[in-house]
């Protein structure tokens, strides 16, 4: 365990952009897809300001966690907390399953995957 302030940085950056657009945008290509997009390379980037390595661990565990909240919108979920009303919840986590979604959310994690290979190649070399 450590603390990078690199990539606090990011995701609060991405922390910002994200309710930015969730505040902002109520529909659109911004809102839905590129906001997933956006949420798996969050919340890669809040696990790696605890966890120095396994970029690859990390960025498949991100992907996971991302299908199991989509996956768990195919059920009543949210009314299961009694969650239903609370719009924050909603926006958040999320109250109705699309496939397109679970692509977002593979592309953010293939760009995380691409990106790190990169920046761990100009390290070495």
């Amino acid at each position: 365990m450590r603390f990078s302030s690199t990539y606090f940085i990011i995701a609060l950056l991405l922390f910002i952009t994200e309710a930015l657009i969730a505040i902002f945008l109520e529909t659109g290509f911004i809102r839905y897809t590129f906001g997933d997009f956006l949420c798996v390379i969050l919340l890669y980037c809040f696990f790696k300001i605890f966890i120095k390595d396994h970029h690859f661990k990390i960025a498949i565990s991100a992907l996971m966690i991302a299908f199991v909240i989509e996956f768990l919108q195919l059920t009543n979920y949210l009314e299961l907390f009694n969650l239903q009303d609370n719009y924050l919840a909603k926006v958040i986590l999320g109250s109705t399953f699309h496939t397109s979604d679970l692509v977002a959310y593979s592309l953010g994690i293939i760009t995380i995957i691409i990106f790190e290979y990169k920046i761990y190649k100009l390290w070495i070399t």
